[in-house]
């Protein structure tokens, strides 16, 4: 099981990043590669809880949720660490993508 710290892309070990401008952080939903600075996307990534818009420019967006917000405001309600990540795993089981 993975521990949330991340490994190697499909990429390689990083890979650059894909900015859009028209691209934004504008609520709740945003799927997006989470990163150290420019360029060293790997394969962990990150969804919002609502805007965040100073992440606009810093990190690739490649997707949002259509269904099940319901799920997204759970897993903001659930109990952090004092480096805000969840106190207890939080597993993704199942996904689906539109034709």
């Amino acid at each position: 099981m993975l521990k949330g710290r991340g490994g190697a892309s499909i990429f390689g070990k990083q890979f650059e990043d894909e900015l859009h401008p028209e691209l934004k952080f504008t609520g709740a939903g945003i799927l997006a590669m989470a990163n150290a600075g420019p360029d060293t996307n790997g394969s962990q990534f990150f969804l919002t809880l609502g805007p965040t818009q100073w992440l606009d420019g810093k990190h690739s967006i490649f997707g949002r949720v259509c269904q099940g917000m319901a799920v997204v405001n759970r897993i903001g309600m659930v109990e952090t660490n004092t480096q805000d990540r969840p106190a207890e795993d939080i597993k993704i089981l199942r996904t689906t993508a539109p034709n």
